[in-house]
């Protein structure tokens, strides 16, 4: 039976207080400050796990006490010695291949440190993740009524790791792509690249609110630390897949929106009667897609480097999607802010998409 182990981190200073109450009682700063002194610790052992061939894994989550703000600061090496540390603890677990959750895979140069300083195999998880997300944003758009070839989507954080592939994932799938990031001379280099198919518009923006005016389909994957995407700015009937931890998509738009579908990109169900042993906000038996990658790549005894970089590579990501098909993942319908996204709401989104389109005929 192969090992996995997976890196878990605080995605907020609150999460800190979950663990360690008196956290609530002191400044974020004196607590980040803690979390740099911390090492990183065992989690949970995760069991259960059984593929459709029969094979099985077991795992481990480890935490790394850095928080985002932390992983992507300006000393790089901050983050390595974390995640090298966390992945050490994997090694002498027996595990063969350790998954990056969350900052710690967008990190310094996206796990190709950490990779060459262990002596097991290192995934992001994001081909998978890449894979899952256009999956379930097609098949929601799908649902609304939309006809694929005639819509514009827009991926914010375009010129990152998993918006690149995302973008190039979505040429001969829909009309028009808005690519929307930080630095124009990126994401036109990427636009120059897509325009070349001849099968997809492009269009780039560096301003979020421009993209979302237009588009029926939003994946949305920065690496912002606070929600970026607003109610104000989406159309209505508009799908929007929130790839990123933390969320790009503010609570305020399920609040405010009812004419709006978000899901949640990437949630998978675990072949088996998995048992994390952690709650990290899933219902039993689904796990986030980067998660899934790693134990998919054990079950399969590909316990290498996977997903690493900042140019994912099509073939590993559709690779991906035939592993997971082969062992038994699947997604395991949508999920919006914690809770399962019911056939009433896409009904009722349906009904404002289909209003919004006969207002504009």
């Amino acid at each position: 039976m192969n090992k996995f182990a997976f890196v878990l981190h605080p995605l907020d200073v609150s999460d800190v207080a979950r663990k360690y109450p008196v956290a609530r009682l002191l400044p974020d700063s004196w607590v980040e400050a803690s979390l740099k002194l911390m090492k990183p610790r065992l989690v949970s052992h995760i069991t259960g796990i059984k593929s459709l061939t029969g094979a099985e894994a077991e795992g481990y989550f480890i935490g790394c006490p850095l928080t985002p703000q932390q992983l992507l600061s300006d000393d790089p090496e901050l983050a390595y010695r974390k995640i090298v540390a966390a992945g050490k603890i994997a090694e002498e677990l027996g595990a063969q291949i350790l998954g990056l959750g969350a900052y710690t895979s967008i990190a310094g140069d996206a796990g190709v440190t950490v990779a060459e300083r262990l002596d097991i195999g290192v995934t992001t998880g994001n081909s998978y993740t890449c894979a899952t997300a256009i999956e379930a944003a097609l098949q929601a758009a799908g649902l609304l009524g939309y006809r694929l070839e005639e819509c514009s989507a827009a991926v914010l954080g375009a010129t990152g790791s998993i918006g690149r592939a995302c973008s190039k994932l979505l040429v001969g799938k829909v009309a028009n792509l808005v690519l929307a990031a930080r630095r124009r001379e990126r994401l036109e280099e990427l636009a120059r690249e897509l325009r070349a198919s001849g099968e997809v518009s492009v269009e780039c923006v560096t301003d979020v609110n421009t993209a979302l005016q237009t588009a029926q389909i939003v994946i949305a994957v920065t690496s912002a630390v606070e929600a970026v995407v607003m109610p104000e700015a989406l159309r209505a009937g508009a799908v929007v897949c929130d790839v990123a931890r933390p969320r790009d998509v503010s609570r305020r738009v399920a609040q405010e929106r009812q004419d709006v579908l978000i899901i949640e990109g990437g949630a998978v169900q675990v072949p088996g009667t998995v048992d994390f042993g952690f709650d990290f906000g899933f219902p039993s038996g689904l796990a986030y897609a980067c998660m899934a990658e790693t134990m998919l790549l054990a079950l399969e005894g590909r316990c290498e480097d996977y997903s690493l970089g900042r140019d994912l590579k099509l073939d590993q990501i559709r690779e991906t999607s035939a592993l997971a098909q082969k062992h038994g993942f699947k997604l395991a319908g949508f999920r919006s802010f914690e809770r399962m996204v019911t056939d009433e709401q896409i009904a009722r989104v349906r009904q404002a998409a289909e209003a919004a389109r006969a207002g504009a005929a």
